[in-house]
């Protein structure tokens, strides 16, 4: 220590500034690289996940809303026909043919022109009345529009 006191002491007012200023940046240099970036990278990556996992909670509440909402659904009045019929009808989409399945528990659907986000609420809505979709096949009919081919069960059937 005293070897290097005294290689400072030689040294002009000058070139102690200098070398002081050096050293001021080598520790802020320091600091920032040891210190600084690594706790800043660190916040930033706990930031993310808990977004992350905010939105998965979020998820996860609607999924469970939704489950005990399926479960509670009240029972259907009337025939699975009517209630698809009038359901459509307030919807907006013209059915091309309902008819019963084959089991008989169900019926079959056809709707030759519909938006694909109102139909997917319109059968969101549905299952949330107890109207179960079985099968749904829809095809693209080039116009911003779906055909759509539909098996529907009343739940619990």
């Amino acid at each position: 220590m005293i070897a290097l006191k005294t290689w400072f002491g030689q040294r002009s007012k000058r070139e102690q500034r200098l070398l002081l200023v050096m050293a001021a940046l080598a520790v802020v240099t320091i600091v920032w690289g040891l210190v600084i970036r690594p706790a800043a990278d660190a916040l930033s990556s706990a930031r993310e996940r808990h977004a992350a996992a905010v939105i998965r909670l979020g998820e996860t509440h609607n999924l469970v809303d939704s489950l005990r909402q399926a479960r509670r659904a009240p029972p259907i009045v009337g025939t699975l026909t009517e209630i698809v019929r009038t359901r459509a009808e307030e919807a907006g989409f013209p059915l091309a043919s309902i008819d019963p399945d084959g089991g008989g528990d169900g019926v079959r659907v056809a709707i030759t022109s519909a938006r694909g986000a109102a139909l997917s609420t319109w059968l969101a809505r549905l299952e949330r009345s107890g109207v179960v979709v079985e099968s749904a096949a829809l095809t693209d009919n080039g116009d911003r529009t779906v055909a759509a081919r539909l098996v529907l069960r009343s739940r619990g059937q």
